[in-house]
């Protein structure tokens, strides 16, 4: 879904609706994992609930102790292997600056996003600029270059934490 020029990503508006985010990616996630024959197990429901639950991006240590603090007692190949489905399935990004992860805003697309992130906060927003992605490829293809994955990290101050 490209984002309307000037409209602010959804995590980082001010009354964002966060329990109805959650709800809407959860929903998203069976109905796309239903439709390409994935199996969306109950811990990787789990990892992936977690993940969304913040719009900060969350380690797999820490997803590790949210599951233990529910009682389970997952080890952590367990996580990395729930981790590499979401990521596979494209329900989740890796930031690679953090080594964390994030949810997608647009699952059912195939996109390059990429993540403004508040120094601040930790707030990561997904932004899909196209003129962003079309640049790297065209600079790509000018260098004969083949471009595997694209990774756009951009660190800032989000509106929710600059000062009034």
């Amino acid at each position: 879904m490209a984002r309307k020029k000037g409209k602010l990503p959804a995590a980082m508006r001010r009354g964002h609706d966060h329990g109805r985010c959650v709800e809407e990616a959860m929903t998203l996630a069976a109905e796309l994992c239903a439709r390409r024959g994935a199996r969306l197990t109950e811990l990787r429901r789990s990892v992936l609930e977690f993940v969304w639950q913040s719009h900060a991006p969350l380690g797999a240590y820490a997803i590790l102790d949210m599951l233990s603090a529910e009682g389970r007692k997952p080890m952590p190949p367990t996580v990395y292997r729930a981790l590499d489905f979401l990521l596979q399935q494209k329900l989740i990004h890796r930031i690679a600056s953090l080594n964390a992860y994030i949810g997608c805003i647009d699952p059912g697309r195939p996109h390059s996003g990429q993540h403004l992130i508040c120094r601040l906060c930790g707030t990561v927003a997904e932004v899909d600029e196209e003129a962003i992605s079309g640049a790297i490829a065209a600079s790509a293809r000018d260098l004969q270059f083949s471009v595997e994955r694209q990774t756009v990290e951009v660190t800032g101050i989000c509106v929710n934490c600059v000062p009034d």
